[in-house]
């Protein structure tokens, strides 16, 4: 049984590669145009390690199809329900299972059950936030 759903989650990600493919993305206008927010990453959090930090939005620009150098337009205030709706703001517009895909990935890398955490304004840096706790010992 394990197996059999192990093998359905690589079937979706897999069928989500020529969408990506095919529409490798630019950010959204509202965050296309901003410096680079890595002062308010540390200013949120002090105690984090600038490479923690990055490779974190790393894991989010990947799911999400950004460029990585884009990765510090995001700020810890960004809603990820915010930034999906600026991809997909008609809920009829099929998406590349980006939502599904991040929780995978976050459960994966640092242990943690999006759903468990999960509300409509969550924020990149609440989400990091809840990984980083769950990531200590």
């Amino acid at each position: 049984m394990a197996l059999r759903q192990h093998l359905l989650e690589v079937h979706k990600l897999l069928a989500c590669v020529p969408w990506v493919v095919f529409f490798s993305r630019r950010l959204p206008p509202a965050f296309r145009s901003r410096s680079c927010q890595g002062k308010g990453w540390k200013t949120a959090f002090p105690c984090a390690r600038k490479q923690e930090i990055r490779e974190f939005l790393t894991v989010f620009v990947k799911v999400f199809a950004f460029s990585d150098q884009e990765k510090l337009k995001f700020s810890p205030d960004d809603q990820i329900l915010h930034i999906y709706r600026a991809l997909y703001p008609s809920k009829w517009l099929p998406d590349a299972l980006e939502l599904e895909t991040l929780a995978t990935e976050i459960a994966s890398r640092y242990g943690l059950k999006l759903e468990t955490v999960w509300t409509a304004d969550l924020t990149l840096g609440q989400l990091f936030g809840h990984v980083q706790n769950a990531h200590r010992p």
